[in-house]
């Protein structure tokens, strides 16, 4: 099950991976004001929920505003895959030029491989490495409700920026192709911003492939 909640000025979607074990883990904190951070601990909190897992997909700084807060509420450190280390490391200034109220996100004890799986509760995520729209960008699929949590890699008739630093269009749209539009065509995509959409209507209707 997932709950979404979209958050901070650049409408980020921060997600909630839940089972019926009642352990969920949290996707992409961008919450920015005590409203938005409410809203995901009150959930948390009617649905009996316990978060085990912090993940990020990539970290710009709309998806780790919330890592802060998750910490010092939770206990649990984020995980990423290290290549995206160095955007964590300008997040500061980078919230200055965006006038984003942001504190220093933990750094993992972990950091995530390219391939692999990780696992909560009664559910088991596939690491899906898929970088363009940020330097060492993943995807978490869990093949048993089959959706995807994709960050800013697909979005419903578009793909992720490739204009900031560490991105590769061509790199991006190769990605896409060869490992996300190779899941089933009825597999839901949960993106970074904006509406769910599944592979089979982007396979069929995204302008860029």
């Amino acid at each position: 099950m997932i709950q979404r909640f979209t958050n901070n000025p650049f409408e980020e979607n921060t997600y909630i991976l839940y089972d019926d074990s009642g352990e969920c883990a949290i996707i992409d904190p961008g919450m920015e004001t005590a409203a938005e951070q409410n809203a995901v601990v009150n959930f948390i909190t009617q649905n009996k929920l316990k978060p085990v897992l912090l993940l990020n997909t990539h970290c710009h700084i709309d998806h780790i505003i919330g890592n802060k807060f998750v910490f010092d509420q939770y206990g649990l450190k984020p995980q990423y895959h290290i290549g995206e280390q160095p955007l964590v490391d300008e997040a500061p200034s980078r919230a200055q030029v965006f006038g984003i109220r942001y504190e220093l996100s933990p750094k993992p004890d972990h950091y995530l491989p390219e391939s692999g799986q990780i696992t909560f509760g009664n559910t088991t995520l596939d690491l899906i490495f898929a970088p363009g729209h940020s330097p060492a960008h993943l995807c978490f699929y869990d093949k048993a409700d089959n959706i995807l949590v994709g960050g800013d890699v697909l979005f419903r008739n578009t793909v992720g920026r490739t204009d900031l630093p560490g991105g590769n269009h061509a790199l991006l749209i190769k990605n896409i192709e060869e490992k996300l539009f190779t899941l089933p065509d009825d597999c839901t995509v949960y993106p970074g911003h904006g509406p769910e959409t599944t592979i089979g209507y982007e396979k069929a209707n995204n302008p860029y492939f």
